[in-house]
């Protein structure tokens, strides 16, 4: 019997080859060898749902698409043995063995192969020839879109881009993995991290942070979060510009800000590390004796591999767009943003926190599919700031705006804590204010906290002590 059969000619227009004429990737033979396969040997329909997973699109033929769901649907039945004559039952008692061309397409099809050895190789077959059926369909219906557009240009793409992201993402799956040879691989692992070949994470510059949490480590989403002007962008820049300017190894990063322009994020940058502050500028106290430290920061900064993008209300769509762009180009080694709640979920769903979890999930998605860090800013809801009788006034989980998805996402929560009104009563760029940085969730760490001195004039954070969980605040910041 030929390759292209009579159920399968009888059946031949599906989604995939529509009516314009296009010829798809296609390879009917494979298909009926997958089958014949599933048919002769039980353990061939795990192998295949592992390579192919459930999805009948993968068939390009309609009648193999019904004989494989039918095969899926008895499978799930464990008593149910699954031979051509109890699929062709199965198929008669949903009134489709007909469409498929009745039990004599059934026993032709069992006797497609010999062995059934070659059945991964075959899946593989199927799985790149559905990939390129996908591609051209988002292809054709990408021009259908571009021709008569119905939303804006920017949203536009941003549709288009993920559409073809979701199919190469679609194509990786996971392998499983036996205990005795991970085990194997993460001593070896371990041991390189004690001789110092392999970096637990990345620093931040702030060794008692790095003590604490293991610094940014790749795959993982650091969310850092506080209540507004308390100074989690400071402090982002603080690890940035530490990271960057690293004397021994210089990370590249992308810094997405939703908030701040980059003339803005780079003012800051100068006139911290020139130790400078901005309002000398506005109220014109500049003292030109102190143009030599701005211009060593200037050329400081000018060997740094800082990537910025002030993106107003960026999806996560747009943003792993650009992200993988940038890791392609530059090699970027972390992720930054400020902030979350400023973010679009791609679905715009009228649920605020149902759009939160949404991005929250991207983002730690970026993360793992980038295998690098990302560290996100977030903000605090108001019941932190609310002073409770013998209640403690330092921020929990369960303060994060908008969404609880935040915290089952993120690898490490940490808050910046301080009060706001001791800034008012800094006078020059020497004095600081106490505040902490606490270490609430470490998925695969331990908590804490640490006492840091904040200097507003200057956005800089310095370390103070290191305080483990249990001890309390340091004196004077509860």
């Amino acid at each position: 019997m030929s390759n292209d059969s009579f159920a399968d000619k009888k059946n031949a227009r599906t989604p995939e080859n529509g009516s314009s004429g296009v010829k798809y990737p296609h390879n009917i033979g494979v298909e009926r060898s997958v089958l014949s396969a599933m048919l002769k040997e039980p353990a061939c329909i795990d192998i295949a749902i592992e390579h192919l997973g459930t999805r009948s699109e993968v068939f390009f033929s309609q009648a193999h698409r019904i004989i494989f769901n039918a095969v899926l649907d008895m499978h799930k039945q464990k008593n149910e043995h699954i031979d051509v004559v109890s699929l062709a039952y199965h198929l008669a008692k949903a009134k489709r063995l007909d469409e498929i061309g009745g039990e004599i397409f059934l026993a032709e099809l069992y006797g497609e192969v010999a062995t059934t050895v070659n059945l991964e190789g075959w899946c593989k077959i199927l799985r790149d020839t559905f990939i390129l059926r996908q591609m051209m369909n988002v292809c054709t219906d990408s021009l259908h879109r571009c021709e008569n557009p119905e939303v804006p240009i920017h949203q536009l793409v941003d549709e288009i881009e993920s559409d073809i992201y979701n199919i190469r993402n679609s194509e990786s799956k996971t392998n499983i993995v036996e205990i005795k040879d991970s085990i194997r691989d993460e001593f070896a692992t371990l041991q390189a991290m004690i001789e110092g070949d392999v970096e637990v994470g990345l620093s931040t510059g702030y060794t008692a942070i790095d003590d604490l949490t293991g610094g940014l480590k790749k795959g993982e989403m650091f969310v850092l979060a506080a209540r507004p002007s308390i100074g989690k962008t400071a402090i982002a820049l603080n690890i940035i510009r530490n990271m960057a300017l690293d004397e021994h190894k210089p990370r590249r990063i992308a810094f997405f800000s939703l908030e701040m322009t980059a003339a803005q994020i780079s003012r800051r940058f100068l006139c911290s590390e020139a130790k400078i502050s901005e309002t000398v500028f506005w109220n014109k106290t500049f003292d030109m004796n102190n143009i030599t430290r701005l211009t060593n920061a200037v050329s400081k900064f000018s060997k740094a591999k800082i990537f910025i993008d002030p993106t107003a209300g960026i999806s996560v769509a747009e943003l792993r767009a650009k992200c993988r762009r940038l890791q392609k180009m530059h090699d970027i080694e972390v992720v930054v943003i400020d902030y979350l709640q400023l973010m679009k979920g791609d679905s715009r769903s009228d649920n605020r926190q149902q759009e939160v979890a949404e991005i929250s999930s991207g983002l730690k998605q970026i993360a793992k599919d980038l295998n690098i860090p990302v560290l996100v800013l977030a903000q605090l809801n108001r019941d932190v700031d609310k002073s409770m009788p013998n209640a403690s006034p330092l921020p929990k989980l369960n303060h994060l705006r908008e969404s609880g998805a935040i915290e089952q996402d993120a690898d490490i929560v940490a808050f910046l804590h301080r009060d706001r009104d001791k800034a008012k009563e800094v006078l020059n760029e020497t004095q600081s204010v106490d505040a902490l940085f606490i270490v609430e969730k470490n998925r695969n760490g331990r908590t804490g906290m640490i006492s840091m001195n904040f200097f507003p004039a200057i956005t800089r954070f310095e370390v103070a002590s290191k305080y483990k969980d249990g001890d309390g605040p340091p004196p004077g910041t509860a």
